[in-house]
């Protein structure tokens, strides 16, 4: 099975920053995209930012200009750089990846999410 490990979430106070990561590892053939999403308490899960395998990079309009999202290719591994953090950013970061992974019978493509990591944005 494919694992994705989230890490570099915490405490933050406003206006700080924060650099998350996600790792995939197992049986993978190919990476399309991945992305990042969130959830705070009694909201729905909300995509922040994702990346092709092509760069192209989406963000969602409240993180635009505040938040980068970035990929190392040769490591299945992507990053999301938070600055000008605000108290509405505190929610639990999910990683997510589009993968075609490889087994001795056949390739099967999809969607693995991660554990998730807490962001807190207080004074």
């Amino acid at each position: 099975q494919v694992q994705l490990v989230e890490s570099g979430g915490g405490l933050v106070q406003p206006g700080g920053s924060l650099r998350l990561s996600c790792a995939a590892s197992g049986r993978i053939f190919s990476i399309n995209a991945m992305g990042w999403y969130r959830q705070a308490p009694g909201k729905q899960r909300e995509l922040v930012a994702d990346i092709t395998s092509g760069g192209s990079t989406n963000y969602v309009d409240s993180v635009k200009d505040r938040f980068t999202i970035s990929r190392d290719y040769a490591k299945n591994t992507v990053y999301l750089q938070m600055n000008s953090l605000k108290p509405e950013d505190t929610a639990v970061y999910y990683c997510n990846a589009d993968i075609t992974r490889i087994s001795a019978v056949y390739h099967y493509r999809n969607n693995y999410w991660g554990q998730g990591t807490q962001v807190t944005v207080s004074s």
